[in-house]
Parts: structure tokens; sequence; C-alpha cells
């Protein structure tokens, strides 16, 4: 990591022995650190003694450094010849608004880098027990973002993506899994189709809950799930439940 430059990391889906051996890295090396709301604070431990800490987290409604202020304040301490690390939860271009930064950062010539993270569908899904591919079962995927749900202005084609899509992933949409289910089910996703829901996934407080697109927000509801949080739809969620019996009928078989 050169001076006068700015290293926007992925801090990998929440564990943070999860992190790749670039970020943590980088984060070993940065004279200043502003990390994210979804970035595990574990990591800030492994920052140099001296190292500038500096929250820059968005919470629905609350965001403690406006974005705009982000770049300047990237290119800013740049420009005082610093290393410079955006440390981001999951994978900075996945829901991470890595890529705008990146252009702030081209457009005001300064030396920019991205490292990528394992981003939280993949992570979250995997520690689950849940493939988000897997043969016979799912062949293609989507990620979405929860936070624009409902009609056109979302942008979100739930049509396409309740018919098109074997294995549909809902960033940050608990507090939308009433519209999001209706959503799907009026575009003709089954009731019926199964779901999940992983909470804080692969940290120590991670909860799964498993059901349908019918009944996951009663589920929700009832254990007052919170985000950050996953929805998962598609048969591979089932795959989980298989995995969870196979290993409850071979302790028997030894045991």
């Amino acid at each position: 990591m050169k001076p006068g430059s700015v290293s926007i990391v992925g801090a990998g889906p929440g564990d943070p022995e999860l992190i790749t051996l670039k970020a943590l890295r980088r984060i070993q090396e940065a004279d200043v650190i502003l990390y994210d709301r979804l970035a595990n604070k574990e990591l800030l431990k492994y920052a140099k003694e001296g190292a500038m800490l500096t929250y820059c987290g968005k919470a629905p409604g609350r965001h403690a450094v406006p974005q705009e202020q982000i770049h300047e304040l990237l290119a800013a301490y740049a420009r005082k010849g610093l290393r410079v690390v955006r440390l981001k939860g999951g994978d900075p271009l996945v829901f991470g608004r890595g890529g705008e930064e990146a252009q702030a950062m081209a457009a005001l010539a300064v030396p920019c880098e991205i490292v990528p993270g394992l981003t939280s569908a993949l992570g979250a899904a995997a520690s689950a027990g849940i493939p988000l591919t897997h043969r016979g079962l799912s062949s293609s995927v989507a990620f979405v973002s929860g936070t624009g749900v409902s009609g056109e202005a979302s942008g979100v084609r739930w049509d396409l993506l309740a018919r098109g899509v074997d294995t549909l992933v809902v960033y940050m949409g608990v507090g939308r899994m009433e519209e999001i289910c209706r959503e799907l089910i009026v575009h003709g996703k089954p009731e019926f189709a199964p779901a999940a829901v992983i909470e804080q996934g692969t940290c120590a407080a991670e909860r799964i809950f498993t059901g349908t697109v019918g009944t996951m927000f009663n589920i929700c509801q009832r254990m007052q799930a919170r985000n950050p949080a996953l929805l998962i739809v598609g048969d591979v969620v089932r795959v989980r439940e298989q995995l969870l019996r196979l290993a409850e009928e071979a302790r028997e078989r030894i045991g």
C-alpha cells in the first residue's frame, strides 16, 4: 500500500477470521481507517499503533457521516500522504457503495484500489449450510437489496425474479419482509416455496429461521428478527434440512 492512496477494503460477512489476507495487510498498514457499521470491530485490533480510526457507519435513517463527506475525507487524508483504508462489511462492490467511492477518487485523481471481500450472501449461506447453487436444484442466483421494494420506482423486477431465478437472496430485507414476500407471491412465486432468514450470518449471534415464502413474515415477527439479515428463497433451502437430518442419522448410527 503506497503513501497517499486509498484502499476500499471488504471486511467479509462478519466472522473476523473470514477476512482475506490482503485485506488484513491493508488494515495493518493503514494510517487512517474509515470503517462501516457492518465491518467487525474486532478487525480494528490489527490496526497499527497511532492509526486514526473513524466510524462512518450507516443505519436506516441515521448516517454517521454523509457519503459526500466520506469522499472528501478519503481524498483529504490521501493528499496528506497517508495510507487510507475504507473498511466495509462484506464485499465493497455488492450493495456497499464502493463503486461510488472509487469513482469519486478517480475524479479527484487520488490513487485507489479495491480489495474484494467475501460478500454476506456467500458467507452467510455457506455458514448456514445453504448452497446458493446445487446440482438439480439451482443453476442461477440473484442478489437484491431489500431497502427498495414496492412499485416500479424501486427498480426491482419482482416479476422476473419470482419466475426466472432459481435462488433469490435479499439483503437487509427483514424490515420489509411482508412486502417482499407479497411481491414474490403476486408475481408467481408459490407460497410454499422454501425460504430462510439468516440473521448476523457467520457471527456468534447467528440465528437461522426456515419456512416458506408464505410463512416467513410471521416467523420473523415471532422471532423478532433484525437486520443485518438475509432472506434466501429457493429449493436450495431444503439442503440445510437434509444436512441436519443426515448428520443426526449418522450420530445415531455411530453412537
